[in-house]
């Protein structure tokens, strides 16, 4: 079971997301967020495994409430899912922890398969501006981080390799023989010493020296 927040100010969007889920018995949805604010409060509350993300908010920005998340040590894959497709609001959402990108034209049964697809592990981007969130994720992974490495324990490069395969953080504790506490422990632990934002970075950096450890 997959536990979903949707962050969005817009409440007739939250429900018509609310009753797409319920078409999907391994998608539950624990929680809404009206208000960019609430949010970090609700979602370390839930511990959600998804969060689908708007940018255009009162009050304080998606982008800001992004950051917020991740600096917060929040590893929940996060989808933005807004109406822009601003070059520089992409660039914004990946470099700040985005594990996808989508556009709210978007089809809603493709928005159940990306879902499923970012759960799994794989980055979710909308037709049409696959290059500039490609572009934007290279940026975003600095050059010459490999010796970082060296700063993992034994557990957490099992952690990576794990994440590289695209297990959630339940069947990471089921393959490892550790509880999935422990698993988020090591997740946040392993973005930090990386310098990563996200989980599809770590997935990348993983596969990028995957000879190294």
């Amino acid at each position: 079971m997959t536990d979903i927040i949707i962050v969005d100010d817009h409440p007739m969007l939250r429900k018509g997301i609310a009753q797409l889920l319920e078409l999907e018995d391994d998608l539950h949805l624990v929680a809404e967020v009206g208000h960019a604010k609430d949010a970090l409060r609700v979602i370390l509350e839930h511990e959600p495994d998804l969060i689908l993300l708007d940018l255009n908010m009162p009050g304080q920005d998606g982008l800001n409430t992004l950051n917020q998340l991740r600096n917060a040590g929040v590893d929940a894959r996060i989808i933005v899912f807004t109406v822009s497709d601003d070059q520089s609001d992409i660039h914004r959402a990946i470099h700040n922890g985005a594990d996808g990108y989508l556009l709210k034209d978007i089809d809603p049964m493709t928005l159940l398969s990306s879902i499923k697809l970012c759960v799994d592990g794989e980055q979710v981007i909308s037709p049409g501006i696959e290059k500039v969130v490609r572009s934007a994720l290279k940026q975003r992974l600095p050059e010459n981080m490999h010796p970082a490495l060296s700063e993992l324990t034994e557990r957490e490069k099992e952690v990576l390799r794990q994440i590289a395969s695209g297990l959630s953080n339940k069947e990471i504790g089921q393959k490892l023989i550790i509880a999935e506490g422990t698993v988020k422990v090591h997740v946040k632990r392993v973005l930090a010493k990386l310098n990563l934002r996200s989980r599809v970075e770590a997935a990348i950096f993983a596969h990028q020296h995957n000879k190294e450890f």
